[in-house]
């Protein structure tokens, strides 16, 4: 991504700790030093997270928690305490964390295994960090991997972070989006069926999610003239209807989509519908900026072949910030010390160089067609 503008003062992210029982505390923990050179944090989350945590073998990172120094944002009631981490050659750092559910103790946890307990925490950590960035407390949101069972054992109905954050900023309309040095990905659909993919699809909607992807890439990047690619739905692009007739629905998708911005050079440049088969290649090597794929596994299986370390889940639409890791829980190797942080630490240093920018301008929506 371009560069932004620079803040005249250290970003403040703030970092929800995902499910006490997965790898989320020990990514944090092996990063923090890292992080810490960039930006002031605040990690959100139970400390029973920590507590459950066994060190390493080879004692490269230790950790303490000790009284907080300083305020506490306004209206935070849990326990509050100060991070405190030594990483490798004694390498330090410090953050302030925020336990939004002190009741959920170690002797309610299992690491390795999702329950409700872990379930419950992990939502309300979403909930107070997410809260912190819409009043403007911290810059940036970075989200650590959640459990949906977990989730939904606790009796919260939500497909996932993305919609969950939706909810709670009250935004009418948010995209999950992936970005890496090499693909640029909006998917048009998440988490549903790939039969609903089909029956759903209309021309007025795929050309919202065009216009909408074009108008918040421009924003976070400051680049005009955008070349964005939509993905066909069928082989071969249907082979002019040899292979189904939604082509034609995609082709009007993108008639809407362009008449939505002014005519001129730094208008974005719709094309398509292409072969998925080859887009993606093409798009590697430079030829678009932003690829928008119909659903989940046509945008999310290049994007993890191409980039598995460096693409990062950011969500567009947000009044504020928000990236993740685009990877699980890995319960199977929690408290192994094996996972590895790079993908974290990716979406951390792009948390913080977005964190520059603006608060998104408000998107209109879809010009009349």
């Amino acid at each position: 991504m371009d560069a932004g503008p620079v803040l005249t003062r250290r970003p403040r992210l703030a970092i929800s700790l995902g499910d006490p029982c997965g790898i989320g505390p020990e990514l944090l923990v092996r990063s923090l030093p890292a992080l810490t050179n960039e930006a002031d944090l605040i990690v959100v989350g139970p400390r029973a997270g920590l507590e459950l945590l066994p060190p390493p073998a080879d004692a490269s990172v230790a950790w303490t928690l000790t009284p907080p120094t300083g305020p506490l944002p306004a209206g935070f009631l849990g326990q509050a305490w100060g991070l405190q981490v030594t990483g490798p050659g004694g390498t330090s750092a410090s953050a302030l964390w925020l336990d939004p559910t002190p009741e959920v103790v170690a002797a309610d946890l299992r690491l390795g295994y999702l329950s409700a307990a872990s379930g419950r925490a992990t939502v309300a950590a979403i909930r107070t960090a997410a809260g912190l960035a819409l009043e403007g407390t911290v810059d940036a949101l970075v989200t650590l991997p959640m459990a949906k069972a977990a989730a939904h054992l606790a009796g919260f109905d939500i497909p996932g972070h993305t919609e969950f954050l939706q909810a709670l900023a009250g935004v009418p309309i948010t995209r999950m989006a992936f970005f890496s040095p090499t693909l640029n990905v909006v998917l048009h659909t998440v988490h549903q069926s790939l039969r609903s993919v089909v029956e759903d699809l209309d021309a007025r909607a795929v050309a919202e999610t065009l216009a909408f992807s074009a108008h918040q890439f421009q924003f976070l990047t400051g680049r005009t003239g955008l070349a964005v690619a939509l993905c066909a739905l069928n082989p071969h692009a249907g082979e002019q209807g040899a292979f189904g007739g939604e082509e034609a629905l995609l082709n009007e998708a993108l008639r809407q989509a362009t008449a939505s911005f002014p005519a001129g050079p730094e208008a974005p440049r719709f094309s398509g519908p292409h072969p998925s088969d080859s887009l993606f290649l093409r798009a590697a090597r430079g030829e678009f900026d932003l690829i928008i794929a119909l659903y989940h596994d046509q945008g999310l299986i290049p994007v993890k072949l191409f980039e598995p370390d460096r693409a990062v889940n950011v969500t567009l639409g947000l009044p504020y910030v928000r990236t993740s890791p685009d990877h699980g829980t890995a319960f199977d190797k929690a408290g192994r010390w094996c996972a590895d942080p790079t993908n974290f630490q990716a979406a951390a240093a792009l948390a913080i160089h977005l964190a520059g920018r603006a608060r998104p301008t408000a998107w209109g929506g879809l010009a009349p067609s």
